[in-house]
């Protein structure tokens, strides 16, 4: 069987889419929220978002997170390569950065670059220079040259190959992450259209880039991604040595694909697919939910669904039930599986009938959990920070398929629906107890929900005092008032995305996606009809 990793192995828009599906006769009213949805015909996104326009407030205030957010980014960057640091502390004056950094981490300093050009926080010919610093670093890093691909970890001070693990605790073979590539790729595709002082630049280190080496076409019928892969091979771990792309020596990948459709690792297909070197139909071999035999009794409910056909391929279009919507699970619950890949791709608008419905779904649910369900009074749940200490994932456990769950709370609370005709739920109707919020799932909320959103943050700011001089700290407990006190970049870097889609007029979706990208993805993901909506 095949596995998901989560994001972090080694750290323990203006508009919305307009989504073309009704759900006729459907209302909901969020007490909790104070909000009100009701509609005879109203789609998804128009139950959250019904007619928001930001106004000179908004503006004001999401700005200013912005410009601190910005802050926290310049702080974690070093001054001589321009390679942000994965983390800092909770100062941004005197900031101590954490010795490493990944191909992530990179990107989310190119596309945050652009955006604060966009809003006016750097001038035009800081950001140029700014972005030229880091391409120019990374032309000149060790990498793995016959795929164009970057190593998981480098040191930020450097552009060394790190080859002790970033904990500083043990010997390490630098591996090439799918995923990791994947959105330094989408930086890459964004600062090439975004910066024509860049471009030229931008391209070189793109055009090498091949995704191809992560493409297994006999994974499964239509093929799935690697992981990623080892250049020699690593003393500790079993690897299958092949050479997909047939370009150079053999390489060691490691054995586990991403086979499932709702999680992050999507965007290393669609940039497979966008540069035209990854074939459409691994996008229709993931599982939108594994099957729903008691073979499979093991995830956290039993789906429903219906099986329809692409390209070829049989596909179970299942979902699974929370507080009266059905929606297609992500691995843990979490808005960074869900929402990360659609910053840059814009999946609601090109697809309707699939991430159209259950990407503001994704939100309300998140909404209504830490609201109406866990009663914790704020919302949004992603992998971050542990207030705690060290890393820790977070979601909505009922909208994952983990069996161990992705947690909202400190306590770890498991919910177990059980699968139904197979085995019992062990915890269908939990007790939650000190939910932990983080902040930037509020952010990629915002182009859903944009006045949910905006007020969930303003209320972490104020009462819970999760900020500090580099923006939203990376995560706080709400009951307790324990913070994270900690500044993530690529958490933080989402946090910028995010606002230069909903107040910069899609500003990183339209400059990554191109005429060209659009036409080798806008038609595949459209085809598909998801089973999601209101029961």
């Amino acid at each position: 069987m095949t596995a998901n990793i989560s994001r972090r192995t080694l750290l323990t828009a203006a508009g919305t889419a307009a989504v073309a599906t009704s759900l006729p006769g459907t209302t909901y009213a969020g007490s909790s929220s104070g909000t009100t949805y009701a509609g005879s015909s109203s789609t998804p996104a128009q139950l959250l978002r019904g007619n928001w326009a930001p106004t000179r407030a908004d503006r004001a205030l999401v700005g200013r997170w912005a410009r601190d957010t910005w802050r926290s980014l310049v702080a974690m960057t070093d001054e001589k390569t321009g390679l942000p640091a994965d983390n800092i502390g909770e100062s941004v004056t005197n900031p101590v950065r954490n010795k490493y950094t990944s191909p992530t981490n990179i990107g989310g300093y190119l596309w945050s670059t652009i955006v604060a050009r966009e809003l006016g926080i750097i001038s035009p010919g800081e950001s140029l220079r700014r972005i030229r610093q880091t391409l120019t670093t990374m032309k000149n890093v060790d990498h793995h040259d016959p795929s164009g691909m970057y190593f998981n970890w480098y040191d930020e001070a450097t552009g060394a190959v790190l080859t002790t693990d970033p904990d500083g605790t043990k010997p390490i073979t630098p591996f090439v992450s799918s995923v990791d590539n994947g959105w330094f790729a989408c930086a890459l595709m964004v600062v090439r259209n975004a910066e024509p002082g860049a471009q030229a630049l931008a391209d070189e280190l793109l055009n090498k880039m091949n995704f191809a080496f992560y493409y297994n076409p006999a994974a499964r019928p239509g093929g799935l991604m690697r992981g990623g892969f080892f250049e020699t091979p690593p003393p500790d771990e079993e690897t299958d040595k092949g050479n997909h792309a047939g370009v150079g020596p053999d390489v060691y990948y490691r054995k586990f694909h991403y086979d499932t459709c709702n999680t992050e690792a999507r965007i290393a297909g669609y940039v497979g697919f966008a540069l035209n070197q990854v074939p459409h139909t691994q996008y229709f071999a993931t599982y939108r939910t594994f099957p729903d035999t008691c073979d499979w009794s093991w995830v956290e409910q039993k789906p429903k669904g219906v099986h329809r056909t692409y390209l070829g391929l049989d596909v179970f279009e299942g979902t699974y039930s929370y507080r009266g919507m059905r929606l297609v699970p992500s691995w843990g619950g979490d808005m960074f599986e869900s929402l990360m890949p659609d910053l840059f791709v814009p999946e609601a608008t090109w697809a309707p009938r699939s991430w159209g419905i259950n990407h503001p779904l994704t939100v309300r649910a998140h909404i209504e959990h830490g609201l109406d369900d866990a009663k914790y009074g704020y919302w949004g749940f992603s992998p971050a920070s542990n207030p705690k200490g060290g890393y820790s994932v977070y979601g909505v456990d009922a909208i994952g398929m983990d069996p161990g769950g992705y947690p909202s709370d400190l306590e770890a609370t498991n919910y177990d629906a059980g699968f139904e005709g197979c085995r019992e739920g062990t915890n269908p109707n939990p007790t939650y107890g000190d939910g932990v919020v983080t902040p930037h799932a509020a952010f990629l909320a915002m182009a859903y929900a944009p006045q949910q959103a905006i007020d969930n943050l303003s209320k972490i700011e104020t009462n819970l005092h999760a900020y500090g001089g580099g923006g939203f700290y990376d995560s706080v407990a709400v009951k307790s008032g324990l913070i994270a006190r900690r500044y993530l970049s690529l958490d933080q870097a989402m946090v910028m995305g995010a606002i230069g889609n909903v107040f910069a007029s899609n500003l990183i979706r339209r400059n990554f996606a191109s005429r060209t990208v659009e036409q080798r993805i806008r038609p595949l993901i459209a085809m598909e009809q998801f089973e999601s909506g209101l029961e």
